[in-house]
């Protein structure tokens, strides 16, 4: 029997709490979702909004890809609290350096994913996650990476032309209401990096609240980094579910 896919609705996936180790010695909380069924065909490494503003692991977008996306598009999600932040995962060491610091953490997360042997990571950053991609995210075991309402406020033009030239691709989804940074003033910033795709998301708004909202992200993230899988992503699941549970879920 068919179920609707809503927004608390968790599929199938291997769910494990993980440890991150930084090279300055903090332990980061996190999660790992990877497929039941198959093997992995790529991995996304998930970046959260700004904690001091409560942003966190758990964050809904990042939520919601490792709730489905390792069943309906066999991905691997890595999910986690950057440095000083707190969620029902738990707390992870250290304090927030507002961007600074976590480029260890951006480090500690795709060691994880080399040392599992995990296949062709994407960097996926939302808001203040975003900075963080384009300022530390220039790793050669990077295939590319996507941002979602990147505000930029700490990466700067200095971070967009070393993406330039480190030549992987970048998506930008940039929502036509967003608070900081709307598609109009995003274009010109965005133009100094060739590879960028810019895609200006009408009606949305900086936390992508509400289920057309969510499904457009995933539908790009799984069309960018597998770009023969058939979209749009399916909105009901035929087998088992769960419902959200903070705690029990990330």
């Amino acid at each position: 029997m068919s179920v609707s896919i809503r927004s608390s609705t968790v599929l199938p996936a291997a769910r494990e709490d993980v440890e991150l180790r930084t090279a300055d010695g903090l332990a980061l909380v996190g999660e790992l979702a990877l497929p039941v069924d198959r093997e992995p065909v790529a991995t996304l490494v998930t970046l959260h909004p700004l904690p001091t503003h409560g942003g966190f692991m758990d964050s809904h977008v990042l939520r919601k890809a490792a709730a489905r996306l390792p069943a309906l598009a066999g991905l691997a999600v890595l999910r986690f609290n950057t440095r000083g932040t707190e969620s029902p995962r738990g707390r992870s060491q250290g304090e927030f350096d507002g961007g600074r610091g976590e480029r260890y953490d951006v480090a500690a997360a795709l060691d994880l994913v080399a040392e599992r042997g995990l296949p062709q990571s994407w960097l996926v950053g939302w808001s203040f996650g975003s900075e963080l991609v384009l300022m530390h995210g220039r790793d050669p075991r990077v295939a590319g990476a996507i941002l979602l309402s990147p505000p930029l406020h700490r990466a700067g033009d200095v971070d967009l032309d070393a993406w330039a030239d480190f030549g992987r691709p970048l998506v930008v989804l940039v929502p036509g209401r967003d608070d900081f940074l709307r598609p109009v003033d995003a274009r010109p910033r965005f133009a100094r990096v060739p590879q960028a795709e810019l895609i200006a998301v009408d009606g949305a708004r900086h936390l992508w609240v509400g289920e057309p909202a969510v499904r457009r992200v995933l539908d790009e993230i799984v069309g960018h980094v597998l770009p023969e899988f058939p979209l749009p992503l399916p909105e009901t699941w035929d087998g088992p579910t769960e419902t959200w549970i903070p705690g029990r879920h990330g």
